[in-house]
């Protein structure tokens, strides 16, 4: 391992959890610092995401659905951002004092809940000069799932309609920016007066409140022939609507995670994981570098609140929360 002045002691703070269950679970404490294999880097974390996921997570949902060999203290967090303090000897492109953001779900050695974190250099890239430090820790698990969706499942072409549900949430906010960039036409359903008004500083012009809006109407309005794709990030009984919204040979697409589940004899949908790879890392970091892909960071919590960030995730908020770790 290639060490710096600027490795840590041998201890950092993380919120961890001693077994899986409620937000009360998660405790603040001191842990052993991860090693550093040759591959990876340690970074010295400044910001971390905090997602619906992470509750998931958190109640043990993945560990048993995965059948993972599971040790504790287990630290959450599945994206963060900071400075690398300490490389291993194969890493490349990457160096001690970069300031980076990464990606790491379900990461073997702790997530980003924690004054450090490491992991694998093919989850990392440099924060693009477009986004805040802060941006950076939220924008990624996000941005990846909601791209995985909109290019990958819905190959989502310039000039086609798409319908964007969720539009005011974590995945959703990054995908009418996205969709926007690829050259579609976004037709995006948010949450609230604040998650409207926030999409359309985000460019989007056709913005409705799912809540109180006349969505069959309003979408008519935009696409009288129906739209050629949709992109769930939330659930619930509007879905039933969005189907209708549809050409007869419309496609529908959601991220595992998403509840109540959008299926129903009206909904065919096809469902999807966002797990971060560098091929998608990539395609993201250059939308994000494009200048035209922001995070909206709704509230941020520092570190020794993570149970209080978790009671937030219930609440109405707009874009995504975060930890503030240092």
């Amino acid at each position: 391992m290639n060490s710096n002045s600027g490795t840590p002691a041998e201890f950092m703070k993380a919120a961890v959890l001693h077994e899986f269950g409620s937000e009360g679970q998660l405790i603040t404490e001191s842990i052993p610092l991860p090693d550093v294999g040759d591959s990876e880097v340690l970074i010295k974390v400044e910001f971390a995401g905090i997602g619906q996921w992470d509750i998931f997570e958190r109640e043990g949902g993945y560990a048993e659905m995965l059948e993972m060999n599971v040790k504790f203290p287990y630290v959450l967090g599945s994206e963060g951002s900071g400075t690398i303090v300490s490389i291993g000897k194969e890493v490349k492109g990457l160096a001690v004092g970069d300031k980076v953001m990464a990606t790491g779900f379900l990461n073997p050695k702790g997530g980003f809940y924690a004054e450090f974190a490491t992991i694998d250099q093919k989850y990392v890239t440099l924060v693009p000069p477009s986004i805040s430090i802060q941006e950076a820790g939220v924008i990624s698990g996000v941005g990846i799932t909601a791209l995985r969706g909109l290019e990958d499942v819905l190959q989502l072409k310039k000039e086609e309609s798409i319908v964007v549900f969720g539009a005011s949430g974590g995945v959703g906010h990054l995908a009418v920016q996205l969709a926007k960039q690829i050259g579609a036409r976004v037709f995006a359903i948010a949450s609230g007066a604040d998650g409207v008004e926030m999409v359309r500083k985000l460019g989007i012009e056709n913005v409705v409140d799912g809540h109180k809006d006349d969505l069959l109407s309003a979408a008519k309005a935009v696409e009288p022939e129906g739209f050629d794709a949709a992109l769930l990030t939330a659930g619930g009984e509007a879905i039933k609507t969005i189907a209708q919204m549809m050409k007869t040979d419309g496609r529908i697409a959601y991220p595992n995670g998403v509840f109540p589940l959008p299926e129903s004899d009206e909904v065919k949908a096809v469902s999807y994981n966002g797990d971060p790879d560098a091929d998608i890392i990539s395609r993201f970091t250059h939308y994000v570098k494009s200048g035209n892909v922001r995070a909206h960071i709704d509230h941020s919590f520092p570190l020794e609140q993570a149970s209080s960030a978790h009671l937030a995730l219930k609440e109405h908020y707009i874009g995504k929360l975060g930890l503030k770790i240092s």
